[in-house]
């Protein structure tokens, strides 16, 4: 039979901070799922990460037993599983040949194919604002567009001026003093 956790209970979880399975204190559920938990060991707190190797889910032993009288759930419906189409794909169809060149300055649309200078071929996937997600063959980027105004112009590199100052650990003078008498002149006093 499954443990029954509550918030205050203890759970082995995977620590982000110390990333180690180790004991931690339970702080937040929903519903019957452990949110947020704190590590005995580092007191750092942080979302609930199952320890590797176990689930909540129950086995394929447990599923088929079901107590349901033999009878198995229908499988999934194929719409519901996941498609991955891969990056040849995507490009398919679309005119590689003549993909101009990224720049920041241009703008650009949705299902465009750019040629970027160091990821290659890439297929803009999403535009948001200033911003575009390109998909090239081995990741996905957010890179900026549109910003063809004028380049801005770099501020004048102006040196700090010299001073003449004394050394650091004395006060200079200031010029409407009169200077104090020569040392090793005991006779004027």
């Amino acid at each position: 039979m499954a443990t029954q956790h509550k918030v205050g209970g203890e759970v082995d979880a995977f620590c982000t901070r110390c990333r180690l399975t180790l004991a931690h204190t339970i702080l937040a559920m929903v519903g019957t799922k452990i949110a947020r938990v704190r590590c005995n060991t580092c007191n750092g707190d942080h979302a609930y990460r199952s320890a590797p190797g176990t689930t909540d889910k129950p086995s394929a032993a447990a599923r088929s037993s079901g107590g349901t009288g033999g009878t198995k759930a229908p499988r999934a419906s194929r719409a519901e599983e996941k498609i991955i189409i891969s990056f040849e794909e995507q490009l398919a169809g679309k005119d590689i040949a003549n993909a101009p060149r990224y720049s920041p300055k241009d703008t650009y649309k949705p299902e465009q194919v750019i040629q970027h200078p160091t990821f290659g071929l890439g297929l803009v996937t999403a535009v948001r604002g200033d911003k575009v997600d390109i998909t090239f063959k081995s990741e996905t980027k957010t890179l900026v567009h549109g910003r063809g105004g004028a380049p801005a112009e770099k501020p004048a590199f102006s040196p700090p001026s010299a001073k003449a100052t004394g050394p650091a650990d004395k006060p200079q003078a200031e010029a409407t003093e009169e200077p104090a008498s020569p040392p090793g002149n005991p006779a004027e006093s």
